[in-house]
């Protein structure tokens, strides 16, 4: 069974192109360094909720749009050794820092999930 690190994220329709561009290199970064797929998806049919929903999750903005995102791993154990990797690598740099991300990275949330059915 695999494992998957799982993201919800906020995106300004501004910095669409931005999100883009990063997600790219992010993902070949990931690809190269052992992860069997990664995935961005943006929202597409996400309604509010009374108590809970993937807008209400991030504080949503009106100017914002949702993110549902995924990498997947053979296992936990080298989901960790590629994810060292990962932020090792010089291209990740410049990534990490709030001034270069096209997000508010304070309303990410993340987490890492193993399998539980796989069909």
């Amino acid at each position: 069974m695999s494992y998957i690190d799982g993201f919800v994220v906020p995106v300004p329709r501004a910095n669409l192109e931005a999100y883009r561009k990063m997600s790219e290199t992010c993902g070949k970064v990931w690809l190269e360094h052992g992860a069997l797929s990664y995935k961005e998806c943006i929202a597409d049919d996400v309604k509010p909720g009374k108590l809970t929903s993937f807008p209400q999750s991030v504080d949503l903005k009106e100017d914002e749009v949702v993110f549902f995102s995924w990498i997947e791993y053979p296992s936990r154990a080298v989901r960790d050794e590629v994810n060292d990797k990962v932020m090792a690598d010089p291209r990740m740099a410049n990534m990490m820092t709030p001034e270069q991300t096209p997000f508010d990275g304070k309303r990410l949330i993340y987490g890492g999930f193993e399998t539980f059915v796989d069909m």
